[in-house]
């Protein structure tokens, strides 16, 4: 990845953060979630996954299920900076006109699948995994769940049936920001090491930054670790990212702004960018 390819990829998350706050008002939405994830979706969307808008409908084309579904502003903001949705529709959220709410919804072009009760999708993930495999189909089929979403039952079955499958084509994203809901996942139910649990089960399991680009670009690189395996990928992130004012708080898991907040919020990120900005310039330097 050169220099301009990350700046490209930085800027992008950068606004896909803007629609995330802009989304927040007016009933609100899950902010701190979708801001722990927006860097993992414009990475795969950009760097990973065979997904387009004109290619949407191909059946070769690449899967990405979200299965932690109340992460889904940072999925609309993205698609309606590359294209995928006109950006006007983001102002629809939460009204009867359209079907951008508070979960994926399939009308939505680029959305695979419903999701909102959590813990289902990691099977739907296997199913469609499977079927491209019997289809002798070259398809990657990401899913991505919660940290907290792995107090689920059903998860550990899709895991066991994953692995029985050899489906080396699946991988699974734990967004691990270490909160569940409006609790820390290791006050509720602890959680680590989420690696050594899917190891146990029989898949691979690698650990990354899930806002760094370059690392996340190594690690995706180098999958599937191994033939006849799927892959689990834990992705450290944090709550709130890039809003230094919510970030790791319990209780910034759901929020709904005044119109005042959220542009006071749109100036916090926007200093917050330009101080990562500066404290790279004095590393590099």
């Amino acid at each position: 990845m050169n220099s301009d390819e990350l700046k490209q990829l930085k800027h992008l998350a950068l606004l896909v953060r803007e629609n995330i706050i802009k989304l927040s008002t007016d009933g609100g939405c899950f902010t701190g979630a979708s801001l722990s994830c927006a860097d993992l979706f414009v990475f795969l969307y950009q760097r990973f996954l065979n997904v387009t808008k004109d290619n949407l409908n191909d059946p070769l084309r690449d899967y990405l299920f979200l299965s932690k579904g109340h992460d889904v502003p940072a999925l609309y903001g993205l698609f309606a900076e590359i294209g995928f949705i006109e950006k006007s529709r983001l102002e629809n959220h939460l009204k009867a006109n359209d079907h951008i709410y508070w979960h994926p919804n399939t009308n939505i072009p680029g959305v695979e699948f419903h999701s909102g009760s959590l813990g289902h999708l990691p099977s739907v993930a296997m199913g469609v995994a499977l079927d491209c495999k019997l289809k002798n189909q070259r398809n990657k089929v990401v899913v991505v769940t919660g940290d907290g979403e792995l107090n689920e039952g059903s998860v550990w079955e899709a895991a066991l049936v994953t692995a029985a499958h050899k489906l080396d084509n699946l991988i699974w994203i734990v967004d691990r920001n270490y909160f569940q809901a409006n609790v820390a996942t290791e006050e509720l139910i602890p959680l680590n090491s989420i690696k050594d649990k899917f190891e146990a089960f029989g898949w691979n399991t690698i650990d990354v930054d899930g806002h760094d680009f370059e690392k996340l670009d190594e690690a995706f690189s180098n999958l599937p670790l191994a033939n006849r395996k799927p892959t689990i990928v834990v992705a450290h992130t944090v709550r709130g990212k890039g809003l230094p004012s919510i970030e790791r708080r319990a209780d910034r898991w759901f929020c709904n702004f005044t119109r005042e907040e959220v542009n006071a919020l749109l100036g916090e990120l926007h200093e917050n960018k330009m101080a990562e900005l500066n404290s790279e310039t004095l590393v590099v330097r």
